[in-house]
């Protein structure tokens, strides 16, 4: 399995805005110090803040624009969608949905704290991300699922790119016509599951 290419601009743009997204303003106060190390990190309720190289790696297979309309799907500490919503600028919207209450209250607290333009709502269990606001132009999962989940390829817009970690592996999925197409990115990933009665 080769590596998807990725336009270096866009690697570009990912560098800065995680560089203006500080990982330490999203991890509780007592784990700060941990910001700067390359891996995952637990903030509580068994849910992890990503591990920077890996968000980097999703961020551009992702390929946001400035404009698009985000789904931050398992939005966590809220880290991913505040450099989402840096991403897709004044003129994009992002949306994080997150099934831990706690979370959901920590990830807001965190974005009004840093004045990032994003929302984070309470995911609905057995509904997965928000259909009844689809279509998105980016969907990202930072949650393993076992299948691809078709439920989030349907919130797609035509053109539309879904980034989900399915089975340990990196997946892209394109919009074009109406029909999905899967790519398989190069590398091993580890997240907390996707609830299955989701999928």
């Amino acid at each position: 399995m080769s590596a998807i290419r990725v336009d270096p601009g866009t690697e570009t743009r990912v560098r800065a805005a995680m560089s203006s997204t500080p990982r330490a303003d999203f991890l509780p106060e007592e784990l700060r110090h941990l910001a700067d190390a390359d891996h995952p990190v637990m903030i509580g309720w068994d849910s992890t803040n990503s591990q920077p190289s890996t968000v980097a790696r999703m961020l551009a297979l992702l390929d946001v624009q400035p404009g698009d309309r985000v789904l931050d799907v398992g939005s966590g500490s809220g880290w991913t969608t505040a450099i989402l919503s840096t991403m897709v600028g004044p003129e994009g919207t992002v949306i994080g949905v997150e099934l831990v209450p706690q979370l959901v209250s920590y990830g807001r607290e965190r974005l009004a704290e840093t004045g990032a333009r994003a929302d984070i709502r309470e995911a609905i269990p057995g509904v997965l991300g928000l259909p009844e606001e689809a279509p998105f132009d980016r969907i990202l999962v930072s949650a393993q699922a076992t299948t691809v989940p078709v439920r989030l390829e349907a919130q797609l817009a035509e053109g539309g790119r879904l980034v989900v970690p399915v089975a340990g592996v990196m997946t892209v999925v394109d919009i074009r016509g109406g029909i999905p197409h899967r790519r398989a990115d190069a590398g091993r990933y580890s997240f907390v599951p996707l609830e299955e009665s989701e999928l």
